[in-house]
């Protein structure tokens, strides 16, 4: 138990460097503090919770592996993320469409139940909602990395795989849009 003590008190930095040399225990640690995030971004990209809790698995797999790879160039948050993206990008990319009876169809379930989405617009904010889904696939994809994660603009393009400086056209871009919906939508009110 003190074991576990001590590793919780380590900095994620260096937790991935004791994965890195084969602990399991700094493994848990850091699934315990990120395993959360990984899923809702996940879920972000696929509404089949089976498929997510596997894809989510999947990456804590790649984690172990290539621990080793990690070179501190963004937080170990944005890290993980990006192996999750990855990890979910490849296997969303390589899965056979489901071919089912149209009876069977009622059970499929529905893209827009996500939790956040359901919060959000039960408070009152289902134009801002609208306006994020209604964004670009490469824009909404910044804009919840950065505006619902809240992860830095580094961190967010290591996860994407672009510059920094193209992370901060996408936000202005992103601005720009959502300003411009909501103003829309005032006015047809």
């Amino acid at each position: 138990m003190a074991r576990a003590t001590y590793l919780d008190e380590q900095s994620d930095e260096q937790l991935m460097a004791a994965v890195a040399q084969g602990s399991a225990d700094a493994l848990r640690v850091l699934y315990t503090r990120h395993s959360a995030t990984m899923l809702r971004l996940i879920r972000r990209l696929t509404s089949n919770v089976s498929v997510a809790e596997e894809i989510l698995q999947e990456t804590w797999v790649a984690v172990w592996r290539g621990a080793d790879t990690f070179r501190g160039e963004s937080s170990v948050r944005g890290w993980l993320l990006g192996v999750c993206r990855r990890q979910a990008h490849n296997r969303l990319r390589r899965a056979e469409p489901k071919v089912v009876d149209l009876g069977e169809a009622a059970d499929l379930p529905d893209n827009d139940t996500e939790v956040e989405v359901r919060v959000l617009t039960s408070i009152g904010h289902a134009e801002i909602v609208q306006a994020i889904l209604n964004l670009p696939d490469h824009l909404r994809e910044v804009a919840i990395l950065a505006l619902v994660e809240e992860l830095p603009y580094g961190d967010v393009a290591a996860i994407v795989g672009i510059p920094v400086g193209t992370v901060k056209s996408r936000m202005a871009q992103v601005r720009t849009r959502l300003t411009r919906a909501l103003a829309k939508n005032r006015a047809l009110s």
